[in-house]
């Protein structure tokens, strides 16, 4: 180690007030280049960097040794570097969600994005109450990823696919597929008319259980002249609402399906575009079909699965929203589904056709042809007719 200059005080001329201190100065140091290796990232390498610099610099030493002082300062300054090192790779991960570990880094990227996890996340996960204001819902989103880092994980992958997602109803495809989002729609169509002064946007339904758009919805099964809705449909609306920052119309008014339908529409379709709502056209279908059971099998039994085979339950032929908008309806379809039963031999179709006097019988023909807004239903319901209707008749098979 360098050893402290000695200063040496000369008095000139013979006066006793006219001192002079003089210091014999060591040599300076090389200037510092930027010829640092930024690869050492760690202890070992930048302590080992660091001891060749010095070595390098004076060669005229030949012996290092832990307890030297220019040693013990090398391994405080590759100490300290290595943290710092790490903080910064700390930080520049925390800048990407890819590679951020904190929570509120990653909520923070992601409601750059426009995906606000706090809305996103159902509430009743990390605790978040209605009364909560945006910082609070904040911190106990956080906390509950803290416990639950899996959820942040899944948040994670969630919040980029909505960056690919058309959120605003431009084209008609936009206008179709968006409307299919909503929990109550379950097909919807949408085309472009000319009213003589500008273009509308005329947008059909299909919607729950087949019912208008006029049809008055509540959350209490005990209101007349209204459908009631069950808890679980109940949230998943509130909840479509939520995640869109819209508030639906509250269920003591009972809203129609219209009237939830529009305000969510109104927010995302395109400003200054006239959109008209409207029910699907059903066409009702009218049958008679003859089968021919195996000896095995009991006629009741049949008869139940065929009633649920061309019903309008969730698995049924004519279940709402499974058919489209214009689809033709092929008897061989109706043949199929019929012969896939158990204890079908053979189905024969006597009528095929429209409901209605003027529409010919297509058993012939093997198809009926839908077009535009048009769906086929078959309800089988006593009292509407119109919205279709067939009769079985079963041969063989045993009684009962």
């Amino acid at each position: 180690m360098a050893a402290t200059p000695e200063a040496k005080l000369i008095f000139g001329d013979g006066c006793p007030d006219c001192g002079e201190r003089q210091v014999d100065l060591p040599k300076p140091l090389p200037p510092i280049d930027d010829h640092y290796d930024w690869d050492a990232r760690d202890y070992d390498s930048i302590r080992m960097f660091l001891m060749e610099e010095l070595a390098a610099r004076y060669p005229e030493r030949t012996r290092w040794t832990p307890a030297d002082m220019e040693v013990v300062i090398v391994e405080v300054i590759a100490s300290l570097l290595d943290r710092y090192s790490n903080t910064l790779d700390v930080v520049h991960g925390e800048a990407k969600l890819e590679t951020a570990r904190r929570p509120e880094s990653v909520r923070r990227l992601l409601a750059l994005i426009g995906y606000d996890a706090t809305v996103e996340t159902p509430k009743a996960l990390y605790g978040g109450e209605i009364g909560d204001d945006s910082q609070t819902l904040k911190r106990k989103l956080e906390r509950y990823w803290y416990r639950l880092p899996q959820a942040m994980e899944e948040a994670r992958v969630l919040g980029p696919q909505q960056v690919h997602t058309q959120h605003r109803m431009v084209t008609l495809d936009d206008y179709a597929e968006r409307m299919e989002d909503h929990p109550l729609v379950l097909r919807a169509q949408a085309s472009d008319e000319w009213t003589g002064s500008w273009t509308s946007i005329r947008v059909v339904t299909v919607n729950w259980r087949n019912l208008p758009l006029d049809t008055a919805l509540t959350d209490d099964a005990g209101v007349p002249d209204a459908q009631p809705l069950s808890a679980e449909q109940v949230a998943e609306i509130g909840r479509f609402y939520e995640v869109r920052g819209l508030t639906p119309p509250p269920w003591s008014a009972r809203p129609t399906i219209r009237a939830l339908l529009r305000i969510y529409l109104d927010a995302y379709r395109m400003a200054g575009q006239h959109v008209f709502l409207n029910d699907a056209v059903p066409v009702g279908i009218s049958m008679s079909i003859s089968v021919r059971i195996a000896s095995t099998f009991y006629r009741s039994e049949v008869r139940r699965a065929i009633a649920e085979t061309l019903g309008t339950g969730p698995t049924g032929f004519f279940a709402p929203g499974r058919l489209r908008f214009g689809e033709d309806l092929h008897l061989s379809d109706i043949v199929e589904v019929l012969m896939a039963l158990d204890g079908v031999d053979a189905v024969c179709i006597n009528r095929f056709k429209k409901v209605g006097n003027q529409f010919p019988d297509m058993s012939h023909a093997g198809v009926i042809r839908l077009e535009g807004d048009e769906i086929a239903v078959c309800d089988n319901l006593p009292g509407q007719a119109a919205r279709g209707f067939y009769q079985l008749s079963l041969t063989g098979g045993l009684p009962g």
